[in-house]
């Protein structure tokens, strides 16, 4: 199977495919839209690649498995889950107009997904090349991340389909990134009548906020930052009950296992008050050094190409932990992931797929150093 027709990269066709994405709407979490999503994006593999894509049942909803034969050298990484629920579709539809595609999930990372499958269908020999196309991305890939692991460490290089850094760069980093929860419970009192009876949970959450806030080292890129905070019942009642959510994000494994012991030692300031956290920096961060011998191939292929080193996590985070050579950004060009503005540019989409094409014709011919 691995032999076929090259088939010339036309934006016509990805524009199609991207259109037949797009109007499946996959929200993270919602079993039958992801289950119909997984559908679609199996079907649009076969279509232009030939085979048989499976589909991974798993509780977050299926992940799209393809695989060319041959032994493995190359794993392309995507997501199919999205960050809009049901419904957007018909307030945001798919459209083109001015040089850009928009529509809820064509930047992060529909539009990624699509000049991956149609840079591979340039190639006259797929020997070697997997697909893993996972459902949970956006919500922490608690059910993937084991299947991704396995995959990267049999293909040795792994192709993350994540859009493109601003100016259309690549991602050679990443921060580690992860969520805490911290649950406070006091007790309950009268505030008028007495209040000293209580123990004030919301306090006790201030007290913490200021505590864990000052966890940051921003000099080398920790960020500590409280985020969503809830306490209380009603106006006259000292609060029994707080919680604090605080984002977590660190460019190193020693600044991860700090951070984290830093949270198990937390401690209540006042009497009576308890303390109970949930959560740890579940993404590793994505070293550079993973990404170098990838980075100089793409630069091979696209002179001037940039590298940068971002923020946010994504699943590449876990295959470079491995020591799994990475590169990521290697998606759409375009902005707004998340938001209503979303777009994806028309005009990159063919050079980006003419990149996928030379990467994988590299890694198989060169190896790439890990």
């Amino acid at each position: 199977m691995t032999k076929r027709e090259p088939v010339d990269v036309s934006v016509d066709a990805m524009i199609e495919d991207l259109r037949t994405l797009v109007e499946v709407e996959s929200p993270s979490r919602d079993l039958d839209a992801l289950t119909e999503s997984a559908k679609t994006v199996a079907e649009v593999i076969e279509n232009r690649l030939g085979g048989h894509a499976v589909l991974v049942a798993s509780e977050a909803g299926p992940h799209v498995h393809w695989t060319a034969g041959g032994d493995p050298r190359v794993l392309i990484l995507g997501h199919h889950d999205t960050v809009f629920p049901l419904g957007t579709l018909a307030r945001r539809p798919f459209a083109v107009a001015d040089g850009h595609a928009t529509g809820p999930g064509v930047f992060d990372m529909l539009g990624g997904l699509v000049q991956a499958v149609h840079g591979l269908a340039a190639l006259d020999d797929l020997a070697g090349v997997e697909i893993l196309v996972t459902a949970d991305e956006e919500v922490g890939s608690r059910s993937s991340r084991a299947l991704i692991e396995e995959r990267a460490r049999a293909c040795g290089a792994v192709l993350v389909f994540e859009g493109a850094a601003d100016g259309g760069g690549v991602k050679t980093g990443r921060k580690g990134c992860g969520t805490f929860e911290v649950a406070i419970t006091g007790r309950a009192s009268h505030a008028g009548l007495e209040p000293e009876a209580g123990i004030n949970a919301l306090v006790e959450a201030a007290h913490q906020v200021l505590t864990i806030a000052a966890l940051g080292r921003p000099d080398i890129g920790t960020t500590v930052t409280p985020t969503v905070a809830a306490a209380g019942t009603l106006d006259n009642v000292v609060p029994a009950e707080a919680t604090v959510v605080v984002d977590v994000r660190v460019e190193s494994a020693e600044e991860k296992e700090r951070v984290e012991s830093a949270f198990a030692a937390l401690r209540p300031r006042l009497a009576g008050a308890e303390i109970t956290v949930q959560g740890g920096v579940g993404r590793p961060p994505m070293p550079e050094s993973a990404a170098a011998g990838l980075f100089a191939m793409a630069q091979q292929l696209i002179p001037g190409l940039e590298g940068r080193a971002v923020g946010g996590g994504s699943d590449g985070n876990f295959t470079a932990a491995l020591g799994v050579p990475t590169l990521d950004g290697l998606g759409a060009v375009g902005g707004g992931a998340h938001a209503d503005h979303e777009y994806v540019v028309v005009d990159a989409m063919a050079e980006r797929a003419h990149l996928v094409t030379g990467l994988v014709r590299a890694i198989r011919n060169d190896g790439v150093a890990s």
